[in-house]
């Protein structure tokens, strides 16, 4: 027997035939994902990184990391750290946590120190000599400078002990300044520091801004056409 549809009946069968042969072959694609096993072999649980919390459960996401971030501290106060280190040295830098910078402070200060009572020590024994040449005398055998004044004999004038101890005056004054200068610069350093702890922070958040804008024209290209130079202005925001 042969079974003889019309064109209408033809299409509709066609249309279904099309319709479940999607639908089979989306349940054979399904059924084959869900047989396959996931290959868990070398995969270390304390190696998996942690996804974002708002994405949906098997998408891809990149993992978050935990960054430090700097903040800039409002309550440290620059004015403090200035005058910690005029009362004394270091104490600035112990306040800003820069402890290792102590070390250099009193170590500078201490050699200047050493080379003021060095060079005091001299000042005063060639001076006294001097003394001893202008007046045409010599120290006792119990006085201070006798071994001295021996040892030197007629080999040094009056002249050459002047001198020496101009010389050895002239560093220990500059010694002297060197304290105060280390004292200064220990100051400053502490206000440089405690200024960026108190106002700025060092973290991500960096923002950039470029906007154009003009220069005007140097000296020796003045007699251009162009008044004006463009140019481009980048602006960091901390």
């Amino acid at each position: 027997m042969i079974l003889i549809l019309k064109p209408a009946t033809q299409i509709l069968f066609i249309k279904m035939y099309k319709f479940l042969f999607v639908i089979g072959f989306i349940m054979a694609s399904a059924f084959a994902v869900k047989a396959q096993k996931a290959d868990t072999a070398g995969v270390n649980k304390k190696d998996t990184v942690r996804k974002a919390s708002n994405t949906a459960p098997g998408s891809f996401a990149p993992p978050i990391k935990d960054e430090k971030a700097y903040h800039p501290d409002s309550l440290h106060s620059p004015h403090k750290a200035v005058m910690h280190s005029l009362f004394v040295p270091g104490w600035g830098q112990l306040y800003n946590h820069r402890w290792w910078k102590v070390p250099i402070i009193y170590g500078g200060i201490g050699l200047l120190g050493a080379a003021i009572i060095f060079n005091q020590k001299y000042y005063t024994e060639y001076i006294t000599l001097a003394k001893y040449k202008r007046q045409g005398t010599a120290p006792g055998p119990n006085d201070k400078y006798y071994a001295d004044f021996i040892a030197y004999g007629n080999s040094a004038s009056e002249t050459d002990f002047a001198n020496a101890a101009d010389g050895n005056r002239r560093n220990r004054d500059l010694s002297i300044l060197g304290i105060f200068a280390v004292w200064g610069i220990q100051t400053i350093d502490a206000y440089i520091d405690a200024k960026f702890i108190h106002s700025y922070t060092v973290d991500n958040n960096l923002a950039m801004k470029i906007t154009p804008s003009v220069l005007g024209q140097p000296v020796y290209g003045q007699s251009a056409n162009m008044a004006f130079i463009p140019a481009l202005k980048i602006t960091f925001t901390f």
